[in-house]
């Protein structure tokens, strides 16, 4: 089992990191948010669909969380 506390894990595994940003989107955990966001940067597709998913769960504090987030064209 993964644990999403380890950094470390997630640096090894993008997908793994994309997953926890998912999981903390859909459950409103901004919290886990604000710290699997932290030296991140997405592409702008990636970051889209992140805003996106928030924008759906409803939660503006977490849409301006990812908005803020850095992105590479």
């Amino acid at each position: 089992m993964t644990d999403y506390n380890d950094k470390s894990n997630l640096e090894d595994s993008p997908a793994v990191a994309t997953k926890a940003i998912k999981t903390a989107i859909a459950n409103g955990d901004e919290t886990r948010l604000k710290t699997l966001l932290t030296n991140e940067v997405f592409d702008e597709l990636e970051k889209s669909h992140f805003i996106d998913m928030a924008k759906e769960q409803g939660n503006p504090a977490i849409v301006k969380l990812i908005e803020d987030t850095p992105a590479t064209p």
